[in-house]
């Protein structure tokens, strides 16, 4: 059965996954690096749809198979995490998932304002750009290296869309947080995580409080930052100027929207994401 690690994209999620690689596939809770995080692999990719009879030129012709995707996904009857951005919905006729393969899922939603900036830097767009792609409720992401190759499609939707579908979905249950929360209160907040993890895998193992403090040390900003600096990161993309690596680990808890925008910028963001920041306590 499936946990999904799921957010909206530069919404924390690489971090969320580096805890609880560490938590759970560790013997002492020491995150390790770039490979360890490979134990959380994402869905849907290509590796997943094997053997499946798609177009995959046309973007969303995988839709059809995702929820047998994971059917064969779970034939070892064991359980696991899989991190997504995928919003919570149906595609047409299909389901992004069902009870029969999901016992839950977390997810972490952070400060549009801090996404937006975040945004722009990895997809190397402008702020105005990087809002509208935010804003826009029919949007997917793939694998851009590969051309004419959509088999890693995720529907996305905005950034408003996709927190609502998992937040406020009927369908399994989910830990829904924040990033600051997260990043404010790390130790409780992951033992939160953990809590809620043992309850729905009916793990009776209980809370280890060494293994998890030694989780959050290792996964600190800083330390992920100097792995990456040392050994590399996947997830980091190749500028499109200089062709030279963007660090994926860039200002992290420094990122602050009042000193990235102009006050017509902040003003507009503010205007715009008005109902969400109420609702999730950011005004």
């Amino acid at each position: 059965m499936i946990i999904w690690l799921s957010s909206y994209p530069k919404n924390g999620n690489t971090w969320l996954r580096s805890l609880i690689s560490a938590y759970y596939y560790t013997n002492d809770g020491l995150f390790l690096g770039d490979k360890q995080l490979q134990n959380i692999q994402q869905f849907p990719t290509k590796k997943y749809l094997k053997n499946f009879d798609y177009n995959l030129e046309k973007p969303g012709d995988t839709v059809k198979y995702w929820v047998e995707a994971q059917e064969r996904i779970n034939l070892d009857n064991k359980i696991k995490f899989l991190k997504t951005h995928n919003a919570l919905v149906k595609i047409g006729q299909n389901d992004f998932t069902n009870r029969k393969n999901t016992l839950g899922g977390i997810y972490i939603v952070r400060d549009p304002r801090n996404v937006l900036d975040s945004m722009s830097r990895h997809f190397q767009i402008n702020h105005d750009k990087a809002l509208s792609v935010m804003q826009n409720e029919s949007n997917y992401i793939y694998d851009f290296k590969k051309k004419k190759d959509f088999s890693d499609y995720q529907f996305i939707s905005s950034w408003e869309k996709n927190y609502q579908s998992w937040k406020n979905n009927k369908l399994v249950p989910v830990k829904f947080l924040r990033y600051e929360d997260l990043l404010k209160e790390t130790f409780f907040v992951f033992k939160e995580i953990v809590e809620f993890i043992d309850k729905i895998t009916n793990n009776k193992n209980g809370f280890s409080r060494e293994k998890a403090k030694n989780s959050v040390q290792s996964t600190s900003f800083e330390n992920l930052k100097k792995i990456e600096d040392n050994s590399g990161f996947s997830e980091s993309i190749i500028a499109r100027e200089n062709k030279k690596n963007i660090p994926f680990f860039h200002l992290g808890p420094k990122n602050d929207w009042k000193k990235n925008f102009d006050d017509r910028f902040n003003q507009k963001l503010n205007d715009i994401f008005k109902r969400n920041l109420i609702e999730l306590n950011y005004l």
